[in-house]
């Protein structure tokens, strides 16, 4: 990846900064000491204990072993994404994975989630990015560089973490058939990443809205088994 996209994707980074987030705490109210549904595990029990590697910008990085073949048998190795806890060959479809310059790998559900590893991370400086080929007719969508791939942006095909869909396509001609059948607009993957960073306030409000009316229903299921 060129050392100038580097610097572009960095600045875009920063678009987070001046996102409002306002109304998120009061979009769901969470009891304290509640827990969390995670898709993959169900409900976990929040501890109150502290994890290991607390603290900026420590707790952020991610937590696997340095890697340098982050592709071979890729979906065993990162099965869930890390900012969801989404299994990634379910959404095998629109995950992506970032191999950082120290070889450690964050391998997410979407974009949405690769955007957050590359907010977390923005001094680690990415050795290179990919994402699953939607035009692919495998099962397993292959994984192909993002500096090679089109992305068709707010199309009616259906967005992973989002509300406004960024999919990657291996071949141009693939990506303008997709949107002659769907609609939306063709970029580069600066520009899909751009409009994740523009949609992640909406997008966090309706996440946190879904899992919490998910969380209302868990707590009701335990009290009727209570009885």
């Amino acid at each position: 990846m060129g050392e100038q996209n580097k610097i572009n994707r960095r600045s875009a980074m920063k678009i987070l900064a001046a996102v409002g987030l306002g109304g998120l705490a009061g979009s769901v109210a969470a009891g304290t000491g509640v827990g969390v549904m995670v898709p993959g595990k169900g409900w976990v029990k929040a501890t109150g204990e502290k994890c290991e590697g607390d603290g900026t910008p420590l707790q952020f990085i991610p937590k696997t072993i340095p890697d340098e073949n982050p592709l071979q048998e890729e979906l065993s190795k990162y099965p869930k994404c890390p900012y969801c806890g989404m299994d990634r060959t379910k959404w095998n479809h629109s995950r992506h994975l970032v191999q950082y310059d120290d070889n450690l790998v964050d391998a997410t559900c979407s974009i949405h989630c690769l955007a957050i590893s590359l907010s977390l991370n923005i001094d680690r400086g990415p050795k290179a990015v990919y994402a699953a080929d939607l035009g692919s007719d495998e099962k397993i969508k292959p994984l192909v560089e993002v500096d090679k791939a089109s992305y068709l942006i707010g199309s009616k095909l259906k967005g992973t973490m989002t509300k406004k869909s960024k999919m990657a396509f291996a071949s141009a001609e693939a990506a303008k058939a997709a949107q002659a059948e769907n609609g939306g607009d063709l970029g580069s993957f600066d520009d899909a990443l751009r409009e994740a960073y523009l949609s992640m306030a909406n997008d966090t409000v309706m996440i946190r809205m879904r899992r919490g009316e998910r969380r209302e229903h868990m707590m009701k299921k335990m009290q009727e088994t209570k009885g």
